[in-house]
């Protein structure tokens, strides 16, 4: 009851806002990640970001002024994981809260002694559980816009969120009822035991060595790969590629294949079109 009151109150939120089909356009072509969606998808797309818009709460930090086109990124970049699966798995939290630039958090940890110790660390964003999701933004910078190879501060961190979905934050989420949990721990485990193995030996990897961190940031950073970089992770890891594309319901990797190569006559892609005046 309560989330079809909800579904109805941020749809209707959502039909009141209006976007210029020139904005989308400005807007998505700083993603070149969302041409590997098929084209009847970005106008899904673009109705779910207005929807997230229009559930959560975006808060700019230390002066930062969120702009237009800053929201509508965000909010494309932390549907994009989410387009097939449903917004529902975002409903337990409703704050974002963007900085200018990395933070600074303290921490403290107590080591075997019992002794605590302080400390500030600087990240580029974080989730937490029940809470808000932390962002840094910088402007003109590839790596915020979520435009660097491989690398999407935002993706990483809604992938955190989904992986909370299922308790723990353990690189396992909730899977749906058609997955197999077996067939995803054959899948990831000796892939994560792998890359630690190749971060650990110092090789360079091609795929962010922070995956190695702990099997949840492994699942956001292959997460992150499944969306930017398709075609370089099903190299890597197949396997995990076959279950981000059951878990996440798109296969990024053979259009991201069919797009030409840099310097090569585009392909038109349709990011305007599904003129999306809500």
């Amino acid at each position: 009851m309560f989330s079809a009151f909800r579904k109805w109150r941020r749809k209707r939120a959502a039909s009141r806002m209006q976007v210029a089909p020139e904005t989308w356009t400005q807007v998505e072509q700083t993603l070149p990640f969302l041409a590997f969606l098929p084209a009847d998808d970005i106008p899904r797309l673009r109705q779910m970001a207005l929807e997230f818009l229009a559930d959560k709460q975006v808060h700019g930090a230390d002066g930062l002024v969120t702009s237009d086109a800053m929201l509508l990124s965000i909010a494309l970049q932390a549907c994009l994981p989410v387009l097939n699966i449903g917004l529902d798995a975002y409903a337990d939290w409703v704050g974002i809260i963007v900085y200018p630039g990395d933070f600074v958090i303290p921490r403290s940890v107590a080591d075997e002694d019992g002794v605590v110790h302080e400390y500030e660390d600087e990240v580029l964003g974080e989730a937490w559980e029940g809470g808000p999701v932390l962002l840094s933004w910088f402007e003109g910078d590839e790596v915020a816009a979520g435009a660097a190879e491989g690398i999407n501060v935002v993706i990483h961190e809604f992938a955190h969120k989904l992986d909370m979905g299922n308790g723990e934050v353990d690189g396992y989420p909730r899977l749906s009822a058609d997955m197999s949990a077996a067939a995803w721990a054959s899948a990831f485990r000796p892939a994560y035991e792998d890359f630690c193995e190749r971060v650990d030996r110092g090789d360079e990897t091609r795929l962010d060595p922070y995956g190695a961190e702990h099997p949840a940031e492994f699942f956001a950073v292959m997460s992150e790969a499944f969306f930017e970089t398709p075609g370089l992770l099903k190299e890597e890891y197949p396997a995990v590629y076959e279950q981000l594309s059951l878990y996440y319901q798109q296969d990024p990797a053979p259009r991201e294949a069919a797009l030409p190569a840099p310097g090569d006559t585009p392909l038109k892609h349709s990011f305007a079109s599904g003129r999306n005046a809500v």
